[in-house]
């Protein structure tokens, strides 16, 4: 098939296409580089560079001959949303609806979105949290992807736009950018690595659902078989259903960074929510599914790949 992947020079989008190329599939990706790197894109893999907000990234789909859109170009920062709102909703909002309204005339089959469970549910009111819990989030974020899920839906029933939604846990993995404000796992590995204490926000007791970049690649890649109809209009989450403590993270990061570092505490954000774990069943059950690299096993495979890039 002939795949487009939206912010495929990213950390998730990148690890994505490798995969698809790897299954033999024609990969495409669009990014505009603010935030991924033209280094991450592999070879016989075209780069369009453009901002999915741009009359050039509709012409783009409308007339590529695109079977799947594989939809991960966001301002994916939590803390950002919070700050710019405004910023949050024209990327992550307006910017969808180019490229929807182009991949309707571009006669996509189906758009495979990447949602957020860690931010669309809110605070959650049981562990783990099924796809039908109730939508209450406390970011921008949060309001922002889930928003995009309603107009997927809407695109199915006027136009026929095929959709398969998944709802990510925390992914971490090889090429999350370790300078920004999300991504902890990398965070934490390269400040140990470079001999800072990181600082950990609230008491480190939060609770995540991490999930390695391979797996989620994998999910992707299963949501994407046409021949599997009864995955249309779908939402999964995608996760383990158990999490991991900040302070857990912290502890098996600085065993394999071979630190006497210990973290710093700073205040807690009202933005982040204080527990959260996916129940993978009805990914399991419909897309064959489920994760299956182990947490520690994951971050000593990151630990070593940041620092062999630092000492590159």
């Amino acid at each position: 098939m002939k795949i487009l992947i939206t912010g495929g020079a990213g950390f998730i989008g990148s690890n994505i296409a490798d995969t698809l190329k790897e299954a033999g599939h024609d990969v495409h990706v669009l990014d505009d580089l603010s935030t991924g790197f033209r280094e991450n894109v592999g070879e016989n893999i075209t780069l369009h560079e453009l901002d999915i907000r741009t009359p050039e990234a509709a012409e783009l789909i409308e007339n590529g001959g695109y079977d799947i859109l594989c939809h991960h170009a966001a301002q994916m920062d939590v803390r950002r949303s919070v700050r710019e709102p405004r910023f949050d909703a024209d990327v992550n909002i307006k910017g969808t609806l180019n490229i929807l309204e182009a991949a309707v005339k571009g006669r996509v089959k189906r758009v495979v979105y990447a949602s957020t469970g860690g931010a669309v549910y809110g605070e959650p009111r049981y562990i783990p949290v099924r796809e039908d819990h109730p939508i209450n989030p406390i970011c921008h974020y949060g309001i922002s992807k889930h928003t995009v899920e309603h107009y997927l839906f809407l695109y199915r029933y006027l136009y026929d736009l095929g959709y398969v939604v998944l709802r990510y846990p925390n992914v971490y993995g090889p090429r999350q950018n370790p300078f920004g404000e999300a991504g902890v796992t990398a965070i934490f590995t390269v400040k140990y690595l470079n001999g800072d204490a990181p600082v950990i926000n609230g008491d480190g007791q939060q609770l995540r659902d991490y999930v390695h970049v391979k797996d989620i690649a994998r999910a992707n890649l299963a949501a994407m078989d046409l021949s599997r109809s009864e995955i249309e209009g779908e939402i999964f989450n995608i996760g383990w259903g158990v999490g991991n403590s900040v302070e857990e993270l912290d502890r098996i990061i600085r065993g394999y960074t071979d630190t006497d570092l210990k973290p710093s505490y700073g205040p807690a954000l009202p933005e982040e929510i204080q527990k959260v774990a996916l129940d993978p069943s009805k990914a399991n059950s419909f897309l064959g599914w489920k994760a299956e690299i182990q947490f520690e096993n994951g971050l000593k495979d990151l630990v070593e790949y940041h620092r062999n890039k630092l000492s590159q």
